[in-house]
């Protein structure tokens, strides 16, 4: 594949490995699924699947682009030379693949720079939901599509008719501070959402099916290539930084600013900074 390539192009080959990353990890769920590790808590559980899985997905990146950099969940990251880097979500919501929802994805996002979300240039992004065979896919300045069918972000006409999705971190202390924030936020919107990954969620604001996302701590991986389905749909993506750790909104223009307001006033309560 070329080093030149467009974001058509990107996209075309990230939707290709996530198709056959999405076959596999649907077989090795059906097979039947056990944890084979943790790692933050007793919750944040890892299978043998998101490693065989993330292991398939790197392999064909490296046979196409061996010159881009990678920065996967499982098996962490490989710098490259030619500006470019993968960011994979093998599984997004592994504890939802373990008990047999059908609210999991493999996420791929291609970006110029580092994994980092505050400086990278998106270029790319394809969401597979192997249990349903839905397919989100984005290139920038191309809009964004689900099994080809153009997206576009709601536009609710006020604060509280937003709807609001949402996930928690693996450590009690994170949760114990992101219900304290939802606890302000609920009386303030239509109502929250739980969907249990984000990859998923973003492409759900994108698609209008919820009017914004937000949580606090999730990873590049989590996010990258729903993000950038949710950007080239019209949503607006911010982020922040409150006690450490970072937030992150994804969200319908219409109420974007006023929830980020909102958002962040109820963080500095829950925080007490």
């Amino acid at each position: 594949m070329a080093s030149d390539c467009t974001p058509s192009q990107f996209a075309d080959l990230a939707e290709t490995i996530a198709r056959e990353a999405a076959t596999l990890a649907a077989r090795r769920r059906a097979e039947g699924v056990e944890v084979a590790d943790r790692k933050s808590s007793i919750v944040d559980v890892v299978t043998a699947a998101d490693r065989e899985v993330e292991a398939l997905v790197r392999a064909r990146i490296a046979e196409a682009r061996p010159d881009d950099a990678f920065h996967g969940e499982e098996s962490g990251s490989a710098s490259g030379e030619s500006g470019i880097t993968w960011v994979v979500d093998p599984i997004d919501g592994t504890v939802n693949y373990l008990y047999g929802s059908a609210e999991y994805g493999v996420s791929i996002g291609v970006v110029r720079g580092s994994a980092d979300p505050t400086t990278w240039e998106p270029i790319a992004g394809v969401v597979v939901a192997p249990a349903t065979g839905v397919v989100f896919r984005a290139a920038a300045g191309q809009g964004a599509t689900c099994d080809g069918v153009p997206l576009s972000v709601s536009a609710p006409a006020s604060l509280a008719e937003t709807l609001v999705a949402t996930g928690f971190g693996y450590t009690a202390d994170r949760r114990r501070e992101q219900v304290s924030v939802l606890a302000g936020l609920i009386g303030e919107v239509r109502d929250i959402r739980r969907g249990g990954a984000a990859s998923l969620d973003c492409c759900a604001v994108g698609a209008g099916v919820v009017d914004a996302y937000y949580e606090r701590g999730i990873n590049p991986w989590d996010m990258a290539g729903g993000s950038i389905v949710a950007r080239e749909a019209g949503a607006s993506v911010r982020i922040w930084e409150a006690g450490g750790t970072r937030s992150f909104l994804f969200a319908s223009p219409a109420v974007a600013g006023d929830l980020e307001a909102l958002l962040r006033g109820l963080e500095a309560e829950a925080l007490g900074v």
